[in-house]
């Protein structure tokens, strides 16, 4: 395996000289537009141009090969066959450049032989210390710097403060396109392709640190490095939002797993806990991450979560109000004083509760002076301006009325314009003066949401995993020890979670039916059956669960009733007989299990337990080591953890033995990742304390995950 190197990523992003390989005299191939490209983009250093023909482009010469081209020169791009790249990369780091952007394809999304081609490259930069984007890229462009190391065709992007990275460099095409239509503008723009050597992880912080960067997006089709992006994200969300659309949904959860959480835990979901870990927003459509950015980039953030609705026609205002509710978004209570000063600018049919509306023969004047008492009310937040074309005005007199007010207020005003040729000079006035303009209410509406998110996020202190210091590390470690790969004896895992502070009901294994009797009558009556058999993780799947057996005989009838039942269904699974338990007072059922991501490390998932836990899908997933913000969102988000305390019938149960156990469940993962999966599938919850009733792991085939 070749690892990457560490060397600084500067040359890319303040090169003082920049030489572009594989130049071409001919305006229709990719080596003509890259020049172009550059020496069009103002770039302040030295521009150098390479092809083994020499001659002059451009009104520029062009060296045969790197050696020849004079200083400064610290980055490179390369636009040529790939087989051609290691030999130019040689060059290039024997001339000391340090940084290199190789446009080709041709390697690892070709196949073995171009992924052996990128490997060689890999090599000969890390020999030098040399840094790659690519292959398989556009590049980057800095729209302040200006660099545009690209072959697409202009116009390029328009200067503005959105840092956009991508996986896929058609798509950064297409968005240079789109946004330029939708009036945003890129501060820095960067195509990552195959990531040889440089990925997202890597560019993050950079890109977040221009002062012109806003606000980060992020295109995803993957991660690099869950663990390092994580840390990364962490740090650069504390000064600059990050709004990510990852995609390839549909492929979540295609692992082979056993447990209910291993097969709920997909991937998806592991990259949900990890962005709400990090503060990063995911959006789930490209238009919904930059309509997130715009608002970040543009407004201020709230100082709480309630919003005024101010339109001229009562539909839109209800399109607006109902996806504020679904997001969790408030309608501001308006004073009593706001609501006296409204009643005298607007007509006696105006409706003057929140969403506030003006009615179709609201003037420029009265949007403004409504706008003006909303934005001054102490309950008011954030207000969301609804704007059909006025029948008799215009959509631009209203916004040159707006848009002194907005900009000068600390709180957000976003923009639902609607219509189409009607409204595109008011569009062009917002835009001018960045305030966020939206087709839809909905879109706008969304949008505020997100603003409160972020607001809520700069609430959240930083915060650390919650570990235990009660466990018994070495007796858990000892249990492991030549443990073969596979589900692991029940007696192993009751034994892992009592050395983690986790109850469990008294089990005893009973090879026979004379055994179980003996067992029973020990523990007391009523007692539960549960077939044993690695093979047969879901005991009640098989009918291998038997429960409130009262006396000897039933004991014997139901031994022989669950061996029964095991080899009808499953005639190849290995049968140890049945283990015994005594039977737990009633309480309310949960799931509390981990799973290893091999990105993100361990992922826990609480919800909804018994044996419909994968068909209700009541579950959330959060990161281990949890936080207490994690602990939180697990229970909230649930329907399970909303009824530990109480509801209608239910009493309460004990809602810190249930938390403990997340914690608990976690770090044990989180200390051991050989351990594959583990999960805890009832915990039942009493009024004090909790039980594991049932629970299963499964060890790694060959180490950690």
């Amino acid at each position: 395996m070749v690892t990457r190197n560490s060397s600084s990523l500067d040359p890319f992003f303040a090169p003082r000289g920049v030489v572009v390989v594989g130049v071409s005299h001919d305006p229709t191939k990719l080596g003509y537009a890259m020049a172009q490209n550059m020496q069009r983009s103002g770039f302040p250093g030295a521009i150098h141009f390479v092809n083994p023909k020499g001659g002059a482009l451009l009104g520029q010469p062009v060296y045969p090969d790197v050696t020849a081209v004079p200083d400064p020169v610290d980055l490179a791009m390369l636009l040529l066959p790939a087989a051609g790249v290691p030999g130019v990369l040689e060059q290039c780091g024997a001339r000391g450049i340090r940084a290199a952007i190789i446009a080709s394809g041709g390697f690892r999304e070709a196949g073995p032989e171009g992924a052996a081609l990128e490997a060689e490259c890999l090599r000969i930069a890390g020999g030098y210390g040399m840094r790659l984007i690519g292959p398989n890229c556009i590049g980057l462009i800095d729209t302040h710097l200006p660099l545009n190391t690209t072959f697409l065709l202009p116009p390029g992007p328009l200067p503005g403060d959105i840092g956009l990275l991508s996986h896929s460099g058609a798509i950064c095409a297409a968005l240079i396109d789109w946004a330029r239509a939708e009036g945003l503008g890129f501060s820095q723009l960067v195509s990552l392709g195959n990531q040889a050597d440089v990925t997202e992880v890597d560019v993050l912080a950079p890109v977040a640190q221009n002062d012109y960067t806003k606000v980060v997006a992020l295109y995803m089709e993957g991660v690099s490095n869950g663990r390092r992006f994580v840390q990364q994200a962490i740090a650069v969300a504390r000064h600059k939002p990050i709004v990510a659309l990852k995609v390839g949904r549909s492929a979540a959860g295609q692992r082979a797993a056993a447990s209910h959480t291993g097969a709920l835990a997909g991937q998806e979901s592991a990259f949900d806990a990890a962005f709400r870990r990090a503060g990063v927003l995911r959006a789930t459509t490209v238009e919904e991450m930059f309509n997130w950015a715009r608002a970040l980039a543009w407004c201020p953030l709230p100082a709480g979560a309630q919003v005024a609705v101010l339109t001229n026609a009562g539909g839109p205002g209800v399109m607006a109000a109902d996806t504020l509710a679904a997001r969790g978004i408030p309608l501001a209570t308006l004073g009593a004083e706001t609501t006296e000063l409204l009643r005298e600018i607007l007509p006696a049919a105006a409706s003057l509760a929140n969403p506030v509306d003006l009615l179709a023969t609201a003037t420029p004047r009265q949007y403004a002076d409504c706008l003006r008492l909303l934005l001054a009310d102490a309950a008011v937040h954030a207000v969301l301006v609804i704007i059909p074309p006025p029948p008799m005005d215009t959509a631009a007199g209203v916004a040159r009325a707006l848009i002194p007010l907005i900009q000068v207020s600390d709180k957000p005003v976003v923009i639902a314009l609607m219509g189409g040729a009607l409204i595109q000079e008011a569009i062009a006035y917002f835009r001018a003066a960045r305030v966020p303009v939206y087709r839809f209410p909905e879109d706008a509406a969304a949008a505020l949401a997100v603003l409160a998110e972020r607001a809520a996020f700069f609430k959240r202190p930083p915060e650390s995993g919650l570990l235990r210091a009660d466990v018994d590390k070495a007796q858990a470690r000892a249990l492991l020890a030549g443990q073969a790969p596979g589900f692991l004896p029940q007696e192993v895992v009751n034994g892992l979670l009592a050395a983690y502070g986790l109850r469990t009901p008294p089990v005893a294994l009973a090879a026979d039916a004379d055994t179980a009797v003996a067992h029973a009558a020990e523990m007391g009556y009523p007692v539960a059956l549960k077939i044993a058999s690695p093979d047969l993780p879901h005991k009640s799947d098989v009918g291998g669960v038997l429960l409130n057996v009262a006396d000897a005989e039933e004991v014997r009838a139901g031994f022989a009733t669950l061996l029964a039942r095991a080899r009808a269904a499953a005639p190849q699974a290995q049968l140890l007989g049945a283990h015994v338990q005594p039977m737990i007072a009633p309480g309310q059922e949960v799931i509390v299990g981990v799973v290893q991501d091999a990105q993100f490390g361990p992922v826990v998932m609480f919800g909804a337990g018994g044996v419909e836990v994968e068909g209700l899908q009541d579950v959330a997933f959060a990161l281990a080591p949890v936080t207490a913000s994690d602990l939180k969102h697990l229970l909230g988000k649930t329907w399970a953890g909303k009824r530990l305390g109480g509801f209608r019938q239910m009493a309460a149960v004990d809602a810190t033995a249930v938390r403990e156990a997340i914690i608990r469940l976690g770090q044990l993962a989180v200390d051991f990742p050989e351990l594959a999966e583990i999960e805890i599938n009832p915990l039942r919850a009493l009024p004090q304390g909790a039980y594991a009733l049932d629970a299963r792991a499964r060890l790694c085939e060959s180490g950690a995950v």
